[in-house]
């Protein structure tokens, strides 16, 4: 390519960078297309043709996110081949509360120096969290921008559209008391309340290291752990059953979260000694001195999704849930309220 500017490359952009950039990310995107992807990496636009078969009202979907102040962790690690997981998941979890399976993905990363092998391994990160959610990367923009950004850092968010059959969004209106609620388990602290979870550790090249014992491993690796994608799990059960709600808890935790897809006459009442909550919280909390209302109120305390089913169903959706992978488990039920969250 014969694209170059000295000028450009003076004032702190190398685009030439940006080209070596697209090369190296080529073979991670490679292993996202699906059958719909039908552009090259490069173009000005992503294109995607949509299958229909067996959709009869098309509804699209969509969600955008980014990692948040998490990247911090990156950043001190020099570690980058994960955090594009975790944009991944926080824009298709949100997409799969809905019922809509996600199509495809784009990235936008901003940098204040674009070195092509830590973009390509952003990317990376991208690429297998596309996988994770069945659907295709097909496109993003990478802008360097000194001066805004300091050399060694930089920003990710993404977005993506996923599509259901109108007939099949989940539906809160059949939700009544004595159904039961579902528990996803957390990886970790997935990507939100990073800025407490800083505060609290003093977060700094040195207590990234540090190993606790209640972790089994340093607070950094702890702490970097990707946010768990539920896609395939959940589509998998809403063709077996009926999904009634979902809900991805993430900043908010539970008493922000869960009443979003819950009717304002009903309550989630969770019962705490059902919960299986991560070391990880445990040690924030107490490190933190954290009030538990504040906790659940930041966290989502090792659950990362909370379905909603009739009572009946809840052991075949829990044996469901759990051939594909998810150590699912019931946390508690519907009862009449005002639309809150109970957790006793």
């Amino acid at each position: 390519m014969k694209s170059y500017s000295e000028s450009y490359k003076n004032a702190g952009v190398d685009i030439t960078a940006g080209y070596t950039a697209v090369k190296l990310m080529r073979k991670h995107i490679a292993k996202t297309m699906t059958a719909g992807a039908l552009s090259d990496i490069g173009g000005f636009g992503g294109l995607f043709e949509l299958d229909l078969t067996g959709i009869s009202k098309p509804v699209l979907v969509s969600g955008t996110d980014g990692v948040g102040t998490k990247l911090k962790i990156a950043f001190l690690m020099d570690k980058h081949n994960t955090v594009g997981i975790d944009c991944v998941a926080m824009c298709v979890n949100d997409i799969i509360c809905c019922g809509a399976k996600p199509l495809f993905f784009l990235d936008y990363i901003a940098l204040g120096k674009n070195i092509p092998e830590k973009v390509a391994s952003i990317v990376e990160g991208v690429a297998n969290g596309c996988v994770q959610a069945g659907c295709a990367l097909i496109g993003g923009e990478t802008a360097e921008m000194p001066d805004f950004y300091p050399v060694d850092e930089y920003d990710l968010a993404g977005f993506s559209v996923g599509v259901v059959d109108k007939s099949k969004v989940f539906d809160n209106k059949t939700i009544k008391s004595g159904d039961a609620v579902i528990a996803l388990p957390s990886s970790g602290v997935h990507s939100n309340g990073f800025s407490l979870v800083r505060k609290v550790f003093n977060i700094n090249s040195d207590t990234v290291k540090r190993y606790y014992d209640e972790l089994d491993t340093t607070l950094g690796e702890s702490l970097i752990t990707p946010t768990k994608i539920y896609v395939k799990p959940l589509l998998d059960l809403a063709e077996k059953i009926n999904v009634k709600a979902v809900s991805h808890i993430t900043g908010g935790g539970f008493h922000e979260n869960i009443p979003r897809s819950i009717p304002e006459n009903y309550n989630v009442k969770i019962e705490k000694s059902a919960l299986k909550i991560l070391p990880i919280f445990n040690l924030i909390q107490k490190i933190g001195n954290i009030d538990e209302h504040d906790m659940f109120n930041t966290f989502n305390m090792g659950v990362g999704m909370s379905i909603v089913v009739d009572a009946e169903n809840a052991d075949f959706a829990i044996k469901t849930l759990r051939k594909s992978g998810e150590n699912a488990y019931i946390c508690g039920k519907i009862v009449k309220g005002d639309g809150g969250v109970e957790i006793c």
